[in-house]
């Protein structure tokens, strides 16, 4: 979406506002010679930057599709297309891809994307949601948290691997994101090991869709939704860099998850193991009526289709003897890709992606008497792609079901709220954590009650590590951020 800035003359300015003009937006210069030249400097430059022909053509397409969506024919995957780590049958496999994963973590082979564009806004915070504290004993943000992840994953391949991690953040985290970074000594990490890009925007628009503006000399823009990953992964050079040291396995997830296991070696030996282009994890729906989307085939090809495209029928439907709700694979936005795959097949695909219209309330100025416009009601569009826009073009794809008190518990609503909350979420780390020791043979005091019982991740990633407990009572309310001083009763 971004080009170079062009000079500003006058002769580029009417060149400009010829292209605009072609496009059908040629009102956003209503007004330009009343601004200030620091302003009229600026927008230009942004007006320079946005790939008005290509812009206008997403809104016609994404406009010109909504809703149309009716046709397609939706089935659920076929039973025994994918792997369940619930299988107690498949131990020996997930063994071997656990394995398979840790051998290619050790060669330097893998790369972890953190998508980490939005604010906590939601969650009563003006930060990146990715420095939220969900009340953890150590205090931990979810950044700490992932990153301390990260380390312990290398310090388990014998301390030789190193894992890059690209975070993806957004125009209005950007800045923050890298300052808390920065401030935190990269959570133990190697700065040369952090890469930072942001993910693109697009202009709002309004129901006819001409360009807003947020005010005099400035266009409305939204980012471009997390499917925008592949491009800003490209413009920003994070391929490039991947690729200069050797990476050819890349692990992505989003930022308010805190039980995601960053780098899964289960998951990525899975999915290489099979030979796939793409993966993703699932989880089995709580209930038939979640309002979750779910992984399926859509035109006999692989796909995401939202809880509101499933009939309350189909959302029912269950396996032949089983039981088993056959829409069942929840789509928790966590994702393997090979860097070929990321590098040399995405770019060709891009073009097919679709925009998805989200509806939305917009504030903006009005081009003709120049008031300021605060809607009511929704009143513009604005344009995004999904990262799992991506999975019907893939040739290989790799789905495996996990559980989901251990890879999934999402932080989206306000504290209070009782779902997907900051609370839900502190709950379920430590609850997983209890399971962590007791599974190493430990007994945890007020095991039932819920104890503030954490160990950190830079003593066990996954439950590994933790065999001294065997036979022992832990005092329930600690944190264990040394396997040699846990306090027992």
């Amino acid at each position: 979406m971004v080009q170079s800035t062009a000079s500003f003359t006058s002769e580029s300015l009417a060149a400009l506002k010829q292209r605009y003009a072609e496009a059908g937006q040629g009102h956003v210069f209503k007004g330009f010679d009343e601004l200030d030249d620091k302003t009229a400097g600026e927008f230009f430059g942004q007006l320079s930057g946005i790939e008005v022909e290509r812009v206008t053509g997403f809104f016609k397409n994404a406009t010109a599709a909504h809703g149309q969506e009716g046709g397609d024919k939706i089935e659920p995957l076929e039973a025994g297309s994918f792997a369940s780590a619930l299988d107690s049958a498949q131990a020996d496999e997930r063994a071997q891809w656990r394995a398979e994963g840790m051998r290619l973590i050790g060669a330097n082979k893998v790369a972890v994307i953190l998508l980490a564009g939005g604010q906590g806004s939601r969650l009563g915070s003006s930060e990146p949601k990715g420095c939220y504290d969900i009340g953890l004993p150590s205090q931990s943000s979810l950044f700490a948290i992932q990153a301390h992840r990260i380390r312990r994953l290398q310090q388990l391949s014998g301390n030789t691997a190193t894992i890059p991690w690209l975070v993806m953040t957004s125009g209005p985290t950007s800045a923050a994101t890298q300052a808390t970074f920065a401030q935190a000594d990269y959570f133990g990490l190697r700065e040369e090991d952090v890469f930072f890009f942001n993910q693109g925007v697009l202009p709002c628009f309004d129901f006819d869709g001409h360009i807003l503006l947020e005010q005099a000399g400035r266009v409305a823009v939204a980012p471009n939704g997390n499917g925008g990953v592949y491009e800003a992964l490209r413009v920003s050079g994070a391929l490039d860099w991947l690729r200069e040291r050797g990476v050819e396995h890349v692990h992505s997830y989003c930022v308010d998850n805190c039980l995601v296991r960053v780098a899964d070696p289960e998951f990525v030996g899975y999915a290489a193991l099979r030979g796939a282009e793409c993966g993703a994890l699932v989880v089995p729906k709580k209930a038939w009526d979640e309002p979750v989307g779910v992984i399926c085939l859509r035109n006999s090809r692989y796909g995401v289709v939202e809880y509101s495209e499933i009939s309350s029928e189909m959302a029912q439907l269950t396996r032949d003897g089983s039981g088993e709700l056959a829409y069942n694979a929840g789509n928790i936005c966590n994702h393997y890709y090979t860097l070929d795959f990321l590098q040399h097949r995405v770019p060709e695909l891009e073009a097919k992606f679709e925009h998805h219209v989200a509806k939305k309330k917009i504030k903006h100025v009005d081009v003709e008497s120049g008031d300021l416009v605060i809607p009511t009601k929704p009143n513009g569009i604005k344009l995004e792609r999904f990262v799992f826009d991506v999975f019907p073009h893939v040739e290989r794809m790799a789905v495996l079901e996990v559980a989901r008190n251990d890879q999934f518990s999402p932080l989206k609503n306000a504290p209070g709220s009782g779902v997907d909350c900051p609370e839900t979420a502190r709950r379920d780390l430590l609850a997983q954590c209890v399971r962590f020791a007791e599974a190493a043979g430990a007994t945890i005091q007020g095991a039932e009650s819920e104890p503030a019982f954490e160990i950190s991740p830079l003593v066990s990633y996954g439950g590994e590590g933790l065999e001294s407990l065997r036979g022992k009572t832990l005092v329930g309310d600690q944190l264990i951020t040394d396997i040699a001083s846990v306090q027992t009763v």
